[in-house]
């Protein structure tokens, strides 16, 4: 097997700063494609690129807000002149501002939805107009199981990611017959710095509701990420890929 199928393939990361979009960006440069990394937060998009450098891989930083359509639709372009190229985009920025229905105040729903699903509308719209041209292409986001299972306190959440499983799907339908899959990923309860902010007492709730008893790790959900971007995913399209230790058996 070519220990890096990726080779001279360009991915878009989008949140790649730290977490899941970090290590994300980290798989895909150890298969070979060359990475931009983008972030809202220049130090850490910045820390990932001389990370990727650092082991021999290749990385551009591109620290555009993906709520800007404007700007995501400019600097796709811009990207795809620097790169040479884009093959794969992974939608992975995503934020939350975690309140009860009654007491949420309208900027925290409609900022949750511009960023987690509004952001991954402009992104996908620039980077499959740069696929559709080469008929060939991968775009997998971030959905959660929260889309399924719901959770108090985040009803803008779980709008949110249970509407990019909409949009993949319908994604997906229009993309085949130019060979672009569009994939999500639903990771369930995982070691990064947002599920740090869950109080003690129902993150343990949630660990003991998870047959393999406990949190996953960035480095899974990455690892699964980088499989739907190998040539030999290319039947798998449409799709939402649960990994969450059993927690929900959709």
């Amino acid at each position: 097997m070519d220990p890096k199928p990726l080779t001279g393939q360009r991915a878009l990361i989008t949140g790649a700063g730290q977490g899941i979009g970090r290590e994300i960006a980290f798989k895909l440069s150890s298969l070979g494609a060359s990475i931009a990394v983008n972030d809202l937060v220049e130090t850490a998009g910045k820390e990932t690129v001389n990370l990727i450098e650092a082991k021999g891989g290749s990385a551009v930083f591109s620290g555009f807000s993906v709520t800007d359509f404007a700007q995501v639709q400019e600097e796709v372009k811009k990207l795809e002149k620097e790169l040479g190229g884009l093959e794969i985009l992974v939608n992975n920025a995503g934020i939350t501002r975690d309140q009860i229905l009654p007491r949420m105040k309208f900027e925290d729903w409609m900022e949750v939805i511009a960023v987690n699903l509004t952001g991954s509308f402009n992104c996908a719209r620039a980077a499959s107009r740069v696929m559709v041209k080469k008929h060939y292409g991968r775009i997998i986001s971030l959905s959660s199981v929260v889309a399924y299972l719901g959770q108090v306190g985040q009803t803008n959440y779980a709008a949110s990611k249970a509407g990019l499983i909409g949009l993949t799907r319908s994604l997906a339908l229009e993309l085949a017959p130019y060979r672009v899959t569009v994939n999500a990923l639903a990771p369930g309860l995982i070691e990064t710095a947002m599920t740090e902010k869950i109080p003690e007492g129902r993150r343990r709730e949630i660990v003991k509701a998870i047959p393999l008893g406990r949190p996953g790790r960035p480095e899974e959900v990455a690892e699964l990420a980088g499989f739907l971007c190998l040539p030999g995913s290319g039947y798998i399209t449409g799709q939402v890929i649960h990994i969450n230790g059993g927690l929900f058996l959709g």
